[in-house]
């Protein structure tokens, strides 16, 4: 997977975790406490993808900086 592959997956994971963010709001509003917490954990999952996500662009593009030419 090159760099901008994994970006285009970040940003993917970005779109889901801005969606899952404003479910959890809604849930606010509802006060289901059990079903906020699931959502709460799901945002922690979409998270840590996103951080997987860019660091991996991040080493592709030093990779691909670093191969000759």
């Amino acid at each position: 997977m090159r760099s901008d592959e994994s970006l285009a997956r970040a940003e993917e994971l970005l779109a889901r975790l801005e969606a899952t963010r404003v479910e959890l709001e809604r849930l606010s509003e509802t006060q289901d406490a059990e079903k906020a917490l699931d959502v709460l954990g799901e945002l922690v999952d979409l998270s840590r993808a996103v951080e997987e996500e860019l660091q991996r662009a991040k080493r592709h593009a030093e990779a691909e900086s670093d191969a000759p030419a």
